[in-house]
């Protein structure tokens, strides 16, 4: 394994993050526990869970991963072994199940605090802003809408996280599907006011999705917030199982169509593209996708996520390969050609 640290800390992080979104819907506890003791084994150090997950999110499950982890980390000494990452929900439709208020103070206490028990930790290391609470260009979405109704509240939040900060249940934060507009506001707040520095920003990233590198990998290098990166396999469309036509009954693509992001006209044709690649290389397509992802001079940590041990080891093993300039060359082409074809 490969390591690194979470920014403008001393806390040591595997460069292999294990995501946990499916722990609770598409896996079990059991099956959660075994894929955290392997990863483990394999030297992995890092998880990364939300109040929202399982997704897709609804009331009756969520907060299951949570609680799933929970049950690993009260056994003896597990606790000292990782580095837990979570996050606060954001506002909408979509998270209505979970809160309506937004990143208010009671707000953010609340989730901390029903966080911790479902953990059963008593901190979180890293605790992340899932997206803003503004309406702006999350999750892909084109065609910038200024939200005339939402008020510029970034020194409250960062208040509200200090305070969680000094009662020691969370030790840093970060946020996540947040652009260089948001991040720097999050910054300039913390150098004007002393207030706690965001560290990390957990984005989509992968050879589908880069626009990453237009703005934002300038912010993370320049001013040292790494990135953690989510679906680097693009919910599995990466792997090639889909365009193979071998993807399992259990898959996500399989089991959830609506997260179709992924899965349009060019993102099929690149992703045939980058398969030739990986193949012509004596590479699966996931090994290097994810490899590509691991190289890159702005990750702090990249987020896999599996449903099966198999589908783990392999995705572990990315990091013991080394892209070479050539291929490199090769991936950009295809990107030059269809670029950022999920946005």
């Amino acid at each position: 394994m490969k390591y690194t640290t979470l920014p403008s800390t001393n806390i040591k992080v595997s460069k292999i993050c294990l995501g946990s979104m499916t722990w609770g819907n598409q896996n079990t506890e059991d099956e959660g526990h075994e894929q955290i003791d392997y990863a483990l084994d394999q030297g992995v150090n890092f998880i990364d869970t939300a109040e929202l997950y399982p997704v897709p999110a609804n009331a009756e499950r969520s907060g299951k991963t949570s609680t799933i982890i929970g049950t690993w980390l009260k056994k003896p000494g597990n606790r000292e072994k990782v580095v837990v990452a979570s996050k606060i929900a954001g506002g909408g439709d979509y998270t209505a199940h979970i809160r309506i208020t937004g990143f208010s103070p009671s707000a953010i206490k609340e989730a901390i605090d029903l966080e911790l028990a479902r953990l059963q930790t008593d901190y979180i290391d890293l605790y992340q802003l899932h997206w803003p609470e503004r309406d702006t260009n999350r999750f892909g979405i084109r065609d910038f809408k200024l939200d005339a109704k939402w008020n510029d509240n970034f020194n409250e939040v960062l208040h509200s996280l200090d305070t969680a900060i000094k009662a020691g249940k969370i030790r840093h934060i970060g946020i996540s599907n947040e652009n260089s507009w948001g991040t720097m506001r999050y910054l300039e707040e913390h150098k004007n006011h002393n207030l706690p520095k965001v560290i990390t920003v957990q984005n989509a990233y992968s050879m589908l999705t880069r626009t990453f590198e237009t703005d934002m990998a300038e912010v993370s290098l320049r001013e040292n917030v790494g990135l953690l990166a989510y679906s680097p396999l693009a919910f599995g469309v990466l792997s090639g199982k889909y365009i193979k036509g071998n993807a399992g009954d259990n898959s996500r693509l399989t089991l959830f169509p609506r997260f179709a992001r992924y899965s349009t006209k060019q993102s099929t044709e690149a992703t045939k593209r980058y398969l030739k690649i990986a193949e012509d290389n004596n590479m699966s397509l996931a090994q290097m996708a994810l490899a590509f992802v691991n190289q890159q001079p702005f990750i702090t940590s990249n987020i896999i996520g599996a449903t099966s041990l198999e589908q783990l080891e392999e995705n572990i093993e990315s990091i013991n390969i080394t892209l070479s300039q050539e291929v490199l060359e090769q991936i950009d082409a295809v990107h030059s050609a269809i670029p950022n074809p999920a946005t």
